[in-house]
């Protein structure tokens, strides 16, 4: 447990129904004076557990619809509204614990550079050894240590870099981050990741659904950030996009038309087998790199192929953000648990 006190820092932690895992969460938080949880409609208890232990609860009222932009800003208000002088606030997803000594050494890191508007560090996975997509999550959460373009939902900000773009774009349902951190940049702020522990986060993704629907959201994700900033869209949503477009939408197309080709002239027929070996090869070449990380090659050919599978899972996201904006309507939580 902590028991510090962390003068000019707030936390905001964001959830729904995220029972056990909320608790672990507010408990590594123990002796930090302020900190508000933000709850999206939970129905398992969420909101008096965290009463019970002292916590600032707010209750998102619907509509509007929630997202974790929305829970994000409330925190930032509340957190603001009854401590006005906070010059840091701690971002943590609800089913993610603090690690020991993180919210002083990024709090050490932005006092060392005043170019910095966010850092983050190592997020892990509690289990990772419980299914391959939580080992996938794991390894997805190491980053390369140093200057970054944006951080993930753990960051801890700058009250001044917040308060620049005033905080978070509340309409987006994924993404927000990124697309936050874009918007500070233009202000002149840096983000860094820190090569310290931060969090220790709880998929619990055990069923391909799950990890195909968190998949979705990511493509929905890249899809909206590249429709809202165009060509100052950050390069790794825009290579997403690329990826999706390429192997999620033009190779499954072309193997259609060989198809065709083939029943309409026999002797061409075998041509439609290029797209079958070419998605091997891809395979085989996500695999080998996959087990640079991977204990063993059964592992890494899982991961590979997952790595093969998320485009055409990301690409449904893509469809769903522009199926939503061309008949006006708006996109829902995509949810995993």
């Amino acid at each position: 447990m902590r028991a510090v006190s962390a003068p000019g820092i707030g936390v905001v932690v964001i959830g729904r129904n995220e029972g056990e895992r909320l608790k672990a969460s507010l408990a590594s938080l123990k002796g930090i004076k302020h900190v508000v949880y933000v709850d999206s409609g939970s129905t398992d208890g969420s909101q008096e557990f965290a009463r019970g232990i002292g916590v600032t609860v707010i209750e998102l009222p619907v509509p509007p619809k929630f997202t974790a932009a929305r829970a994000r800003n409330a925190g930032i208000e509340a957190l603001l509204k009854a401590a006005p002088k906070l010059t840091k606030i701690q971002f943590v997803d609800g089913d993610c614990t603090v690690e020991p000594h993180w919210i002083e050494t990024a709090s050490a890191a932005l006092n060392a550079n005043p170019e910095l508007g966010g850092v983050f560090g190592r997020r892990r996975e509690i289990a990772p050894e419980r299914s391959i997509y939580n080992r996938v999550c794991d390894l997805e959460w190491n980053v390369p240590v140093g200057p970054t373009l944006a951080t993930g939902g753990d960051a801890m900000f700058r009250v001044e870099a917040l308060k620049a773009v005033a905080g978070y774009d509340p309409s987006l349902i994924a993404g927000e981050e990124p697309d936050m951190c874009l918007r500070m940049s233009r202000h002149g702020w840096r983000f860094a990741r820190i090569d310290a522990p931060m969090t220790r986060h709880d998929a619990q993704i055990t069923r391909f659904g799950q990890w195909w629907r968190r998949a979705k959201r990511a493509g929905f994700a890249a899809a909206s950030h590249v429709a809202r900033h165009a060509d100052k869209s950050l390069p790794g949503d825009v290579g997403q996009v690329k990826r999706m477009l390429i192997w999620g939408g033009a190779v499954p197309a072309i193997f259609i038309l060989t198809l065709l080709i083939g029943m309409a002239v026999p002797r061409l027929a075998p041509i439609a087998l290029l797209v079958p070996a070419l998605l091997v090869l891809q395979w085989l070449r996500l695999s080998l790199a996959e087990r640079r990380t991977m204990p063993n090659w059964p592992l890494a050919l899982k991961a590979g192929g997952l790595r093969v599978l998320h485009q055409y899972a990301a690409l449904t996201g893509l469809l769903s953000y522009w199926r939503g904006r061309l008949l006006g309507r708006e996109r829902g939580l995509i949810e995993y648990k």
